[in-house]
């Protein structure tokens, strides 16, 4: 087991989004969820990287008042302008709560988009609640879920959204894989999708800011937790970096700043002029271990650099500190990337460029402001891929 970090560890914090709870969920111990299945625990098990083939997205519809709102009907038509886009590339599958939410999601996001009212959700954050779906050498497919508590219950700490507001959230994953048919297990850790960077052959890289939290696992080491994430998502080397805690719901989510583009390609933004020096001085330390790293196969890692918006046109001065202007937080088609614009015309251009020039697939932008700025999370932590065995 391979680990890798550099001693530099900025103030913590993160991107201002959703809440905090009470105090933080004590880890959950492994175990079948669907009726005694569990999946094998094989070495060829894995989470392949977002760039491998998808069978579909999964996402979630936004209907709670008592999350959003009124601000609940525009980060809909965010959700559905999405939801819209990545159909055109493969099917999407939106999990909306009771009948009523199922109707409305298919009036805004049309016949395109497959809604199934079975699986309840609180919110629409997919990548933090559902599951992670493996495959293995035979062809197999499985899930893990990560007891998504509420980004450490920070929703409540933040916005004073009652916890229970998030309980259908904290069972999405295994709802997800049972409505899907596939064997599911939790892992002995608690965090979220959107804090972990995975390359599908071998690497993971992470925030110490989410996991090494004590509001999602008191008690832990790092070295403990490092082991968990590895032997679930079928890898053998972590690269810990640095984060932010406390300035955003999530505690720094990695997703905001630096992802995979393939196995041994790693992309980081810089921070642009509109983005707290915090976050500035975090990008600056990611990507210095990054350009020092080396993954599971022994490779230095290519490090591409992309600078976000120096410029917010359309959103007001009072609310840019807090606004996620992110290009990184795309969502991965099989097709195309689908990421954001945020009005900066120079820079909007040069990020759909050097991403379109990473991946080699088109990149599509979207004017998705009120996700970004009133939901403080993007295209990324909206959705979660299922891949093709």
């Amino acid at each position: 087991m391979k680990t890798e970090h550099d001693g530099q560890k900025p103030a913590m914090s993160r991107r201002s989004l959703l809440a905090r709870t009470g105090a933080a969920a004590a880890a959950l111990a492994v175990g079948p969820v669907l009726g005694g299945i569990q999946p094998a625990m094989a070495a060829s098990w894995r989470v392949p990287g977002e760039d491998e083939s998808h069978k579909r997205t999964w996402m979630a519809w936004p209907s709670s008042s008592t999350i959003w709102g009124s601000t609940l009907s525009k980060i809909q038509t965010d959700i559905a302008k999405l939801a819209k886009e990545i159909a055109k590339y493969e099917p999407v599958i939106m999990c909306a709560d009771g009948s009523s939410a199922a109707s409305q999601a298919r009036s805004l996001c049309g016949s395109t988009v497959t809604v199934i009212s079975s699986v309840p959700v609180s919110d629409c954050w997919m990548r933090d609640t559902g599951p992670l779906f493996r495959v293995d050498d035979a062809g197999g497919l499985d899930s893990i879920g990560l007891n998504f508590n509420a980004w450490g219950e920070n929703a409540t700490t933040f916005y004073g959204i009652p916890a229970s507001a998030y309980n259908k959230d904290r069972a999405v994953e295994q709802n997800v894989a049972a409505y899907n048919g596939t064997p599911f297990a939790r892992t002995s850790v608690v965090g979220e999708g959107g804090g972990v960077e995975y390359d599908g052959d071998g690497t993971l890289m992470a925030t110490e800011s989410c996991w090494l939290n004590s509001n999602r696992n008191p008690g832990k080491t790092r070295s403990q937790i490092e082991a968990e994430l590895l032997a679930k998502f079928g890898a053998t080397k972590m690269i810990w970096l640095p984060g932010v805690t406390g300035e955003d719901v999530t505690d720094g989510h990695i997703d905001g700043t630096a992802r995979y583009i393939k196995p041994g390609v790693v992309m980081v933004q810089l921070a642009g002029a509109v983005r707290p020096a915090v976050w500035t001085a975090n990008a600056n330390a990611i990507r210095n271990v990054l350009v020092n790293a080396t993954d599971a196969r022994g490779r230095r890692l290519q490090v591409l650099t992309i600078e976000g918006p120096d410029t917010l046109p359309r959103i007001s001065r009072s609310k840019q500190a807090a606004f996620l202007s992110s290009y990184m937080n795309w969502a991965v088609t099989n097709d195309a990337v689908i990421t954001t614009q945020f009005g900066d015309t120079a820079k909007d251009a040069a990020a759909k460029a050097a991403i379109s020039a990473a991946y080699g697939r088109p990149v599509v932008q979207l004017n998705l402001d009120n996700l970004y700025g009133n939901g403080g999370g993007g295209a990324h932590c909206v959705t979660m891929q299922e891949p093709n065995r």
